[in-house]
């Protein structure tokens, strides 16, 4: 039987209906990925730590909220590293101590982390474990040893101390080969303007400015953002969400970077 003339409005109202909400769901769904491309670009973004050169402060499995707000912006904000950026705009200096997500000035595809311990114009040097700045000796104080459980019953002590850099911010690092490695004893590292130096926490197991060749003078250009807080962290595969009530580490979630 073929339709009335009645039956046809009904119709057609029921596909303008289902058409007209494909739309709008299609709209919804590119409008958030906008907002949060927005967010990703210009407020924060989420960042993973997975190797151990920042250890204790930050270890793998560390899920991080970086500001990108912090220094301004670069073509390094943006997806892709697009070049619409020239140099920085809307740039506040990095504090010394400060904790920063930058892209590494030897290879540009790769971001790294590390802490800022050398401003433009500053002398640094490392003499027996000893970080000085401007040729004074950065205070450096014993603590407890930073533990490292092995996943087999035994306990590996590493030895911890707590860094105080001029203007008094304190944060902890680590010696676990002592102080007599090669990158314990360094030249004078002499910042050039608009540069920084960078070092890890786990000082013997970084990779950062006091090799040049790997990492050098980190450009102002190529700042990301600064590290804020912990929101998550695993041990292990972050994506085994049903693992994460015997792997998740509660006591580092929403923990503040120091």
């Amino acid at each position: 039987m073929n339709p009335t003339d009645g039956d046809s409005p009904t119709h057609d109202s029921e596909n303008a209906s289902k058409s007209g909400g494909i739309k709008e769901t299609i709209i919804t769904i590119v409008y958030a990925g906008l907002i949060a491309l927005g967010i990703r670009s210009f407020a924060y973004e989420p960042f993973s730590i997975p190797s151990g050169s920042m250890i204790p402060t930050l270890v793998v499995g560390d899920y991080l909220f970086v500001s990108k707000l912090s220094y301004g912006y670069s073509r390094y904000s943006l997806p892709l590293s697009l070049p619409l950026i020239p140099d920085r705009i809307l740039f506040s200096e990095p504090e010394r101590g400060d904790v920063v997500v930058f892209r590494l000035p030897t290879d540009t595809e790769k971001d790294y982390i590390k802490r800022f311990v050398g401003l433009p114009g500053d002398r640094i040097q490392v003499k027996q474990g000893i970080l000085h700045i401007n040729g004074v000796a950065v205070k450096r104080e014993k603590v407890d040893d930073y533990l490292i459980d092995n996943g087999f019953g035994s306990v590996r002590r590493v030895p911890r101390y707590i860094e105080t850099l001029p203007g008094g911010r304190k944060h902890f690092i680590n010696e676990e080969q002592g102080d007599t490695g090669p990158s314990d004893n360094t030249p004078v590292y002499t910042v050039p303007e608009g540069h920084y130096f960078a070092m890890g926490d786990n000082r013997d197991n970084s990779s950062d400015s006091r090799y040049l060749d790997r990492v050098g003078y980190i450009p102002r250009q190529n700042l990301i953002g600064r590290a804020d807080v912990k929101f998550f962290s695993v041990d292990g595969d972050g994506w085994k969400f049903w693992q994460w009530p015997s792997t998740a580490r509660f006591d580092r979630f929403f923990d503040g970077i120091e």
